[in-house]
């Protein structure tokens, strides 16, 4: 039996990969190209440099020490797992130069072991089916097994998963690559009496069988958590791809929902224009191409206030060609809120829904008033109109019942989430009143618009 010290050093050592592998997942860059497997040559390099300089310096530290510490010393694990990683170029750079440090301590066989170790994994890398399955490795030998032999008799029955097949082969494979480098590390440490190679177990007491089997499987577990805490790392920030390209997606077909209900409706003024007023139809379809331009030219989740007023303009100029006297128009915006950025396409939908639920019916027509101002951080926008209002039964399922404002809203809940406030007032005859208060866009926003504000 293995002394408790010896097993605590082991235990030490499995607990120091894990340490190194969290702390390496606190810088972006180095995060960024571990997890990624479209690497550059360069980026493979590069992690060949970080894990010379990582594991490099605890065999340092190892060999200054006269060994009081061997529990640091990774490096032949961080050689094969640079190869699995990332291919043959990283295992080797990096087995060549970990083995520095012990090479000056004419430790001389650590440099063909190492840089064994560290092609083995790049070899591990090319010949696996699948590059995911690589973030699947496990060290559980026993599971791996399991899976075969029930995925073999599955196959009997006509239904198994080959992916589950390819996946626990490759683990076995590894397995089996691993336990190999650390018998010949075993054989090397013990076979030259002046230490060629180090092995934590060298002069420890016990069965040379007895400290194979112990270093073998915290070699298997030194390698697979690093890469397992990686994978984890990798997993979530998937997620989060998928959560921003979901996010755009909802904002892609909302918008899309906004446009063609708007064009609908212009081309049936126009429809119109043309039998009674061919001038004015051509004044129409003149201000219909400026939207149109501007809608083809524009695909950013937020523009300028100002530039949305434009729009409103063009849109309503196209109204009050259609409504005559009966329509009219009036803005209070305040000069320091032009520039602010706010959801693209937001505007519109309401003052539609102004003119065809608020005004159109009316007998005498009536006004559509805007005002935009800034109260402290918050931009604060109100559409009012002095229609037919709308009755206190429609007015509770506002945002659940047709396209323009329950578009609006939804849009306003993926970009902003809670941080904005969308209220509807009215009352019947007299009229309705919608404000709609925003946050300021963060500065990132202003450079990455195609990016929600969650």
């Amino acid at each position: 039996m293995l002394e408790e010290q010896h097993l605590v050093a082991l235990l030490v050592k499995i607990a120091v990969a894990a340490s190194v592998a969290s702390f390496l997942m606190r810088f972006r860059r180095i995060r960024r190209i571990i997890v990624h497997d479209d690497r550059t040559v360069a980026e493979r390099l590069q992690i060949a440099f970080i894990f010379s300089v990582i594991f490099g310096a605890g065999e340092t530290v190892r060999i200054i020490t006269h060994g009081q510490y061997p529990a640091i010393d990774l490096a032949l694990e961080s050689a094969f797992i640079a190869g699995l990683l990332s291919g043959y170029v990283s295992g080797l750079v990096t087995g060549i130069c970990v083995s520095i440090p012990a090479m000056f301590a004419q430790e001389y066989m650590a440099m063909p072991l190492f840089s064994a170790a560290g092609i083995l994994g790049g070899l591990m890398r090319d010949v696996v089916a699948d590059k995911e399955d690589v973030w699947h490795f496990s060290a559980f030998i026993d599971l791996n097994v399991y899976r075969l032999i029930h995925e073999a008799v599955q196959r009997k029955r006509t239904v198994f998963d080959r992916r589950i097949i390819e996946r626990s082969v490759f683990n076995l494979a590894c397995n089996l690559v691993i336990l190999l480098m650390e018998f010949f590390r075993i054989f090397i440490a013990n076979r030259f009496s002046k230490g060629a190679a180090f092995s934590i177990a060298k002069g420890w007491p016990g069965s040379g069988i007895e400290h194979f089997i112990a270093l073998s499987v915290t070699t298997l577990f030194s390698v697979s958590i690093p890469i397992r805490i990686w994978a984890s790392v990798r997993t979530e920030e998937k997620l989060e791809a998928q959560q921003t390209h979901l996010v755009e997606a909802r904002l892609a077909a909302l918008t899309n929902q906004i446009n063609p209900h708007f064009l609908f409706n212009t081309l049936n003024s126009v429809a119109t224009l043309i039998r009674i007023d061919p001038d004015k139809a051509r004044t129409v379809v003149y201000k219909l191409s400026n939207i149109l331009r501007r809608l083809l030219r524009k695909t950013d989740n937020f523009s300028p206030l100002r530039d949305e007023i434009h729009f409103i303009d063009d849109y309503l100029a196209i109204e009050m060609v259609r409504f005559g006297d009966k329509l009219r128009f009036e803005k209070d915006v305040s000069n320091d809120a032009l520039d602010r950025l706010v959801p693209s396409m937001i505007l519109q939908p309401i003052i539609e829904n102004s003119i065809k639920h608020g005004l159109a019916n009316k007998v005498d027509g009536g006004c559509i008033r805007l005002t935009v101002w800034l109260e402290g951080s918050m931009l604060h926008i109100q559409i009012e109109d002095d229609g037919l209002g709308i009755e206190e039964s429609k007015l509770k399922n506002m945002f659940g019942r047709g396209i323009g404002v329950s578009n609006v809203n939804e849009r306003l809940h993926v970009l902003f989430e809670s941080n904005y406030s969308f209220t509807v007032d009215s009352v019947v005859g007299q009229g309705t009143r919608t404000l709609i208060q925003l946050p300021d866009v963060p500065a990132q926003m202003r450079a990455e618009p195609n990016v929600a504000v969650v």
